[in-house]
C-alpha cells in the first residue's frame, strides 16, 4: 500500500532568497515545511557557499520546473586571481597559487568580452554530472579524475564590476549548463595566474529577478494566507508559449488525454486554458490537431 502523503495541495512558484551555509534541497524542505505543502521542487541547485535567488515551485507548479531549468540565469560572482584550488571555490584544497600581474581595467574588460558568445566548457569534477553511474563528485572525493566532455554554454554579457586586492567581482548572464566555478578557472587561465570562486549569488533566472525574492525570516513572520499571496502563478514561466482558449465542451476531451480538432493556424506548444482557467500544455499539430502534453490540475 503506498503511503500516504501528508500536507496541503498548495499550487504556486516562491522565489527563495537562499542563504549561504545550506543546501538548496534543504532550504527547499524548509519551504515546504513552513508552507506545509504537500508536493515541492527546486529548479536548478545552488552550492551551499552561494547564495540568492531559488525558484521554489510547489503542488502542480512541479510539472513547470523543466522550463525554468531551461532558462538563462545572471550571477554576481567574485573571483580570487592567483589561487586554484581542487574544487573551483573556496571550499576546495588550494593546489596552486601563482603571482597575479598587474592588470589595468581595460585588459580585463578585454579578458571578459572575449568569453561573450558561445564555446565548449569542461565541466568541473566537483559537480552532479554522472560517470559511469557516478556522480564526479563522488569520483573526486576519491582522489579519481576522469575526462569530461565539453558542453556547448553561451555567455550573453560578462560585464566589469570590481577589482581591488586580485579580487574580480563581475556580472555574468549565461545559459542553462554553465558552471561558474569552471568560467572562473577559465578566465584565470587566460589572466595567465588562474583563479577560483570566493562569493557567488545568482541574482535571476529567466524573468524573475532578485528583488521579487523573500528569505526564509521574511517567510517565517508571515500568516498562511500571506504566505500563499505570494506566490507566482504556475503558467508564468510559460508566458512566452501562444495561448489556446478552449469552450468547456472542448475542455473535457483535453482533460480526458484526448486530442481535437479546433481550427487554428498556431503550430508547437500551447498554453490551454477555459474560462481562463489554466488547464495545462498541448501540441498543435499541421492541420489545426491540438494534443494535450502536460495537463495541471489546480483545484484545491
Amino acid at each position: 500500500m503506498a503511503r500516504a502523503k501528508f500536507g496541503c495541495d498548495i499550487h504556486g512558484i516562491l522565489l527563495l532568497d537562499k542563504r549561504l551555509g545550506v543546501s538548496s534541497n534543504r532550504a527547499l524542505q524548509e519551504v515546504k515545511r513552513l508552507f506545509n505543502a504537500k508536493k515541492a521542487g527546486h529548479t536548478g541547485s545552488l552550492d551551499p557557499q552561494a547564495s540568492g535567488l531559488l525558484p521554489v515551485c510547489l503542488g502542480e507548479a512541479t510539472k513547470t520546473s523543466a522550463y525554468l531549468l531551461n532558462e538563462s540565469k545572471r550571477y554576481q560572482v567574485e573571483i580570487q586571481l592567483g589561487v586554484v584550488t581542487d574544487t573551483g571555490d573556496a571550499e576546495g584544497v588550494v593546489i596552486q597559487e601563482k603571482l597575479v600581474p598587474e592588470f589595468t581595467q581595460g585588459q580585463l574588460n578585454n579578458c571578459l568580452n572575449d568569453f561573450v558568445g558561445s564555446y565548449e566548457q569542461v565541466p568541473p569534477m566537483y559537480s552532479a554530472l554522472k560517470y559511469n553511474g557516478k556522480k564526479l563528485y563522488e569520483l573526486a572525493r576519491e582522489g579519481k579524475t576522469v575526462v569530461r566532455k565539453p558542453r556547448l554554454i553561451t555567455i550573453y554579457e560578462l560585464q566589469f564590476i570590481d577589482y581591488q586586492q586580485n579580487r574580480l567581482t563581475v556580472d555574468v548572464r549565461c545559459s542553462k549548463g554553465t558552471y561558474i566555478r569552471s568560467l572562473a578557472e577559465d578566465i584565470g587561465d587566460v589572466l595567465g595566474c588562474g583563479g577560483s570562486v570566493t562569493k557567488l549569488r545568482r541574482l535571476a533566472v529567466g524573468n524573475f529577478a532578485i528583488e521579487q525574492c523573500y528569505t526564509i525570516e521574511q517567510l517565517q513572520e508571515m500568516s498562511g494566507e500571506q504566505q500563499r499571496e505570494i506566490l507566482i502563478a504556475v503558467d508564468e514561466p510559460l508566458i512566452s508559449m501562444p495561448i489556446i482558449n478552449l469552450t468547456e465542451q472542448q475542455a473535457q476531451v483535453i482533460r480526458q488525454g484526448q486530442s481535437l480538432q479546433i481550427d487554428e493556424s498556431t503550430e508547437g506548444m500551447v498554453r490551454i486554458y477555459s474560462k481562463q482557467v489554466f488547464l495545462g500544455l498541448g501540441e498543435m499539430i499541421m492541420g489545426g490537431k491540438l494534443a494535450p502534453k502536460k495537463l495541471y490540475h489546480l483545484h484545491s
